[in-house]
């Protein structure tokens, strides 16, 4: 992980909703929290812990009421796309019926592309996620009711 990618990250982190994230790669190990003391441990990269202990840590902010139901949500932090490619048609719209395991949206982290797969049969209700934007960790992407 590089010096970029790591301010790149700090940046998105605080205009999160979310009071912390902890990575992993390549041997280097990042923790953010909001609210608290910032912390960084990176044997590969020794600047990362000075540079994630100057920024500005805020509280974080009331999360949004959701609606009753269930929810496909984000495994990880990464920018949402709704479809594999800029041209191709998206993988669900509301109202398709979806089958465990079904592709639902890739999430994008670090130019790696994670397929998400939807947990159960469900039928897709609500896509919360705007195409391109980024989801913040165990954020809900999809409102859903089981079929």
């Amino acid at each position: 992980m590089d010096l970029e990618s790591i301010y790149a990250l700090m940046e998105r982190f605080e205009r999160s909703a979310l009071s912390g994230l902890e990575l992993e790669q390549n041997g280097t190990r990042l923790k953010l929290e909001k609210g608290g003391q910032a912390v960084a441990a990176a044997p590969a990269v020794p600047v990362a812990a000075a540079a994630v202990a100057a920024a500005a840590v805020q509280p974080a902010a009331p999360a949004p009421a959701q609606e009753e139901g269930e929810y496909i949500k984000a495994p990880l932090v990464g920018t949402f796309y709704a479809a594999a490619g800029p041209d191709a048609a998206p993988f669900v719209k509301v109202g398709d019926p979806v089958k465990k395991g079904q592709t639902v949206c890739i999430l994008e982290a670090m130019k790696m592309m994670s397929e998400i797969p939807a947990p159960m049969d469900c039928v897709i209700e609500e896509i919360l996620v705007d195409n391109g934007a980024l989801a913040a960790f165990d954020a809900p992407l999809f409102r859903v009711r089981r079929s």
